[in-house]
């Protein structure tokens, strides 16, 4: 019963996963004659059914970068280095729409060690670090088996230095995999998607108007209150926000 039930599956995904290609490459065709709207239509298609990765997500934000969209576009190239935190591409074209934006938020910038730390966790997913980690911790086993049958005095040296630096670099993988989980978990993020929208100092509309935002501005999500979500600034400025005003990443 069990592999009938896998084999169902099988079939019926493979359908599905035929669509999903053909609809990429579409929305690849129509982006590359210059169809943009077109492209973005067929990208959400693939969304819609289910399909998602740091490609689709980027490619989607180039083509609402065509139109002028600066909100999706940021949003997607947001998505796209959440799956992808490494995709130089995205790095570059997501600066290329912040400058569309309205508002000039400075950022605190990170200096010294921290800096370098978080510039190394941020390299790769949470998964890929997670793979690494695997990859030298079997790199390590086999290194510490040939250290143990060597007969050689150089070899065994050579196989044992070889063996720790494996575990080293297996366990410095897993501590970045976890650092790179609780950065995605405890720090959850929003893109401002109206054109205009006003920030207060409590979750009311009879509290006066603290700020303005405007759209593609990227806030922190700091609690989440009935209709409403508190949020703070790259500059630390927080304020309370309609959950219809931003769309969470």
């Amino acid at each position: 019963m069990k592999n009938l039930i896998f084999y169902f599956l099988v079939l019926i995904s493979v359908p599905v996963f035929s669509q999903n290609e053909k609809l990429f490459e579409e929305a690849n065709a129509a982006y590359a004659e210059g169809n943009y709207q077109t492209a973005v239509d067929k990208y959400e298609q693939v969304l819609e059914n289910g399909e998602a990765s740091a490609e689709l997500y980027y490619n989607l934000g180039n083509a609402h970068y065509k139109l002028n969209h600066i909100a999706p576009s940021i949003y997607n190239y947001e998505k796209a280095l959440k799956l992808d935190p490494g995709n130089a591409d995205a790095k570059n074209n997501i600066e290329f729409a912040r400058n569309m934006t309205i508002d000039d938020i400075p950022v605190s910038e990170e200096t010294g060690l921290r800096k370098m730390v978080n510039g190394l966790i941020s390299v790769f997913s949470f998964n890929t670090w997670a793979k690494l980690a695997v990859l030298f911790s079997f790199l390590f086993v086999a290194g510490f088996i040939a250290y143990y049958f060597s007969r050689s005095p150089l070899k065994k040296r050579m196989f044992f230095a070889g063996s720790i630096a494996f575990l080293i670099i297996c366990a410095g993988s897993v501590f970045f995999a976890f650092a790179q989980q609780g950065i995605q978990q405890n720090n959850q993020y929003g893109i401002v998607f109206s054109e205009e929208a006003p920030v207060r100092t409590e979750p009311n509309l009879r509290v006066d108007e603290s700020f303005m935002l405007h759209e593609g501005t990227k806030a922190r999500l700091l609690e989440d209150y009935q209709e409403w979500v508190k949020i703070e600034l790259a500059d630390g400025t927080q304020g309370w926000i309609n959950e219809t005003d931003l769309k969470k990443l």
